[in-house]
């Protein structure tokens, strides 16, 4: 069952008439799941891609291979880059990319430790970029960077409702 955040989210967005795909590296699908199982999906899920692996994220989505060793495939930079690319291969109102570490064995530093999470939502020309730091086991890392994602909608969809 999804939490109540993302239940109110995918309402608002049916509400406005908007649509919504995701590039998931971190939540591994776990994400469009979450809002597929929310009374309204069939008419704001669009889809989403699985990129979890780096090498998916290059050959898929055509991150540059530069750019992913750059700034590591759990980065700002690369999420980004997942949300633009992203708009070309789904047709929604709103794009977001999650990338980010939910257990040892990433690009995790003291800078950026297990639980950082980075969540990129582009429409309408507007791109976003949010960074958390979540703690706990890598399934609450990702229900609550899931929770994030809902609240970042929830809080862009009055900008995103007005019109073009």
């Amino acid at each position: 069952m999804p939490s109540t955040i993302v239940i109110q989210c995918s309402k608002a967005l049916a509400e406005r008439k908007l649509t919504v795909a995701f590039a998931e590296s971190a939540t591994a699908g776990r994400l469009s799941a979450e809002f597929s199982l929310c009374p309204d999906s069939g008419t704001i899920l669009k889809g989403g891609l699985v990129c979890y692996d780096a090498s998916l994220k290059e050959s898929i989505l055509h991150v540059p291979k530069d750019m992913l060793r750059h700034f590591t495939p759990e980065s700002a930079e690369v999420t980004r880059e997942l949300a633009e690319r992203l708009q070309v291969f789904i047709p929604a109102d709103i794009h977001i990319a999650v990338t980010g570490l939910t257990c040892p064995g990433g690009s995790e530093t003291p800078e950026k430790p297990v639980g950082t999470m980075f969540i990129h939502l582009c429409t309408r020309g507007k791109s976003l970029a949010v960074r958390h730091e979540y703690s706990g086991a890598p399934e609450e890392i990702m229900l609550q960077c899931i929770d994030g994602v809902a609240s970042l909608i929830l809080q862009e969809i009055p900008v995103i409702s007005e019109p073009a």
